[in-house]
Formats: C-alpha cells, sequence, structure tokens
C-alpha cells in the first residue's frame, strides 16, 4: 500500500484489561505513518468512554498514551476521522482537539476515490434488534447524558461496567440473525444517502457484499473486531485490502 492509500477500522474496544491490544493499535499507528493519507476510525474504538475528562482520572493513564499516538499520527500529516460508536458515544471536541480527530456525524458521505461512499457504525442498521434500538435511544437522550456527566469517575465507571454486563448478558439470548445489519434497512439507508457503496462496522462480521440495489451494481463492506482479529481495511482506487 502506498501513502495514498485510506484506511478504516473500528470496534477495536481498548481496555486496559487487554493491554496487548492497546499495544498493537499503537503499532498500527506508527505502521500508518507513511501509508496511510487518512484513517477513518468507525465507532468503539474503546470498551466505554465515561467523557473526554477521563484523561483527568486515574483511567486517564490508558487513554493517553493512544491519544497521543493519534496526535502523532495527524502531526505527521495522515487525516484522521472519527465515527462515534455505542461504545463511545461520549466522544467530544477534547478528544478531537487532543487527538487532532475530525468527529464526523452519524452518516458521512465521502469521496473514495471517486465513488461516493456513506460511512458509519453501523448499529443502527440492526434493525431487527428491537431491544438494543430501544436501549440505543436511551443513550442518546441529552438530558441522560447530562446526568451521567455529572457523576462522579468512579460512578460513572460503575456505571458502565453495568451496562456493559447487561448488554452482554442479553446478547447471549439473541441469535445470530437478530444481532446482524437488516438488508432492507441497508438498502433504505444507502438510497437516502444517494450511494451504491458503504462501509460500517458493529457486527464484528468482516466481509465484502457485493449486490445490486435498483438495477446497480453495490457494495456493502464490514469491518471487523479486534477481538479475534486486528482488522483493518485498507483501499487504493479499485482495490480493498480487508484484513
Amino acid at each position: 500500500m502506498t501513502a495514498h492509500s485510506t484506511w478504516f477500522i473500528s470496534d477495536l474496544h481498548l481496555d486496559a484489561k487487554r493491554p496487548e491490544i492497546v499495544h498493537a493499535f499503537i503499532q498500527l499507528l506508527g505502521s500508518a505513518k507513511g501509508q496511510a493519507s487518512a484513517l477513518y476510525i468507525l465507532g468503539d474504538l474503546f470498551e466505554y468512554w465515561i467523557g473526554d475528562d477521563i484523561v483527568d482520572s486515574p483511567a486517564g493513564q490508558l487513554v493517553t498514551p493512544i491519544l497521543a499516538s493519534l496526535k502523532q499520527l495527524s502531526d505527521q500529516g495522515t487525516q484522521l476521522y472519527f465515527t462515534h460508536g455505542n461504545r463511545d458515544f461520549l466522544i467530544g471536541e477534547r478528544f478531537s482537539e487532543m487527538t487532532g480527530c475530525t468527529l464526523l456525524p452519524e452518516q458521512q458521505v465521502i469521496d473514495l476515490y471517486g465513488v461516493p461512499t456513506l460511512l458509519m457504525h453501523g448499529d443502527t442498521l440492526c434493525t431487527d434488534d428491537v431491544e438494543y434500538q430501544e436501549l440505543r435511544k436511551m443513550f442518546y437522550d441529552k438530558t441522560r447524558r447530562a446526568q451521567f456527566l455529572a457523576l462522579d469517575f468512579e460512578s460513572r465507571i460503575a456505571e458502565a461496567n453495568r451496562i456493559r454486563e447487561i448488554s452482554q448478558s442479553k446478547m447471549q439470548d439473541k441469535s445470530d440473525e437478530i444481532m446482524d445489519v437488516n438488508p432492507q434497512a441497508v438498502a433504505q439507508t444507502m438510497r437516502q444517502a444517494a450511494v451504491t457503496q458503504l462501509i460500517h462496522g458493529h457486527t464484528h462480521r468482516p466481509a465484502i457484499h457485493e449486490f445490486e440495489l435498483d438495477g446497480q451494481a453495490a457494495k456493502r463492506i464490514v469491518l471487523g473486531d479486534w477481538y479475534h482479529q486486528m482488522s483493518c481495511l485498507k483501499v487504493t482506487e479499485g482495490q480493498f485490502d480487508l484484513s
């Protein structure tokens, strides 16, 4: 890959309990120098994010080296972009300033080597998981967010761990089909964005899906997680390298 390649990652779920993954991510950032013209992080970079002031808490010992590595890459000329995931939706302007990342909206269309491409985390495409979609509404409620951010650090971490445990417990009772994207939701979302190419994460099922959308050839690229593979999509004109 040349310096003209564009990289995409998601679902790293960086956590102090998995220091080897943190180390691997920092190594990836080092390898991006001189190779990636842009790096897009499509959500769930962290296992949880309790607010940008996490850097002022004991948990900041984990995130500070990560933020510094991102800033170093940005300063070296790689453009950095971040889309919120369902685990780190509280990332804000302070994170942006400390890393040099541009925060993107929930859905963003970019020109990817001449092809309009929709970028998103991907959780809103999983419409069959009604329970999760209702929980997501709670996460994005401004009043609830303010109440959460008003808590002290320890309380926020305890609440984040409680929600994570509940989520993991509920996932065990759901079928793979329910937790995957809904094809109709994918088609509708791509139509509304007027694109035939979509890149997203969230489902942890890396693959390149080629299909037909309203008579046109379409492509949906799903990024993998960093639990079982250190997934990264590297794109040059006409070439998709998904690891």
